[in-house]
């Protein structure tokens, strides 16, 4: 007599993501990790009166082959702005961390502390802060420092005896009203957000503002890459969630 193998479960439905709040601060590694990851998301909610800002660790200098170090970080800080722009962010901030070689540790933690003093969100958005991508492709050194120090300093932010200098010299006070730290492109997926076809038309847009990021990676145009690789991402995960276009987050309450 034979078996047939146990059907493999199928993966849990998505929650939605929380709607309560007001503001959101996204911290990341690199100029086009959000539009990689979460601007499809971002441009719904700045939509609906939102506020998103976002802080860049460092202004990817190391990120184009062909392009020296300042050259680099010129460019792609022109472009960071210009794509945060076609998403309805206007506020964006560089730490000048090094590009490639992030360290994880207190001189990093305090930086985001800082950040998340200054800005006061609810909600704070990163990128995947995972050894992998899918359980096989593994994740950079700096994604993984730069996301785990946001779940960290989402919590220092609200101890004035963390960082007591900000408050003593740098005008700042504590801030504890983080209440979720929401991370894009997790493998580990709990939420997500749905997008309207708008949305999704921005995110794309937003992508192909990396022109010379894009042109390093790809023959094609930055407008048809943009369109294939976010198209087919908001579809990735729309059986888990109703059927919707969505981007999918791993949502940690705090």
């Amino acid at each position: 007599m034979t078996t047939r193998p146990a059907a493999s479960p199928e993966p849990p439905r998505l929650a939605e993501m929380p709607a309560g709040w007001r503001r959101a601060l996204a911290i990341v590694a690199h100029p086009d990790d959000l539009e990689y990851g979460a601007a499809a998301a971002i441009a719904e909610w700045t939509a609906s009166g939102r506020e998103v800002s976002y802080t860049l660790v460092t202004r990817g200098e190391a990120g184009i082959d062909g392009l020296p170090p300042d050259e680099s970080a010129r460019v792609r800080e022109a472009e960071q702005r210009a794509s945060a722009a076609v998403v309805g962010v206007t506020t964006v901030e560089f730490l000048d961390h090094r590009d490639g070689v992030i360290e994880e540790g207190v001189a990093l933690r305090r930086d985001l502390t800082a950040a998340i003093r200054r800005h006061r969100p609810e909600l704070l958005v990163t990128l995947n802060h995972r050894d992998t991508w899918d359980g096989h492709a593994w994740n950079t050194p700096d994604h993984r420092a730069v996301g785990r120090a946001v779940l960290d300093a989402a919590g220092d932010a609200g101890n004035r005896w963390i960082f007591p200098e900000q408050l003593a010299d740098g005008g700042l006070q504590p801030w504890g009203g983080v209440r979720w730290v929401a991370v894009a492109a997790s493998p580990q997926a709990t939420h997500a957000q749905a997008v309207s076809e708008r949305s999704l038309e921005r995110a794309i847009a937003s992508l192909a503002e990396h022109r010379a990021y894009i042109a390093a990676l790809s023959d094609r145009a930055p407008e048809d890459y943009a369109r294939t690789l976010l198209s087919e991402s908001a579809q990735a995960e729309a059986a888990r969630f109703g059927g919707r276009a969505c981007v999918t987050f791993e949502l940690f309450p705090r």
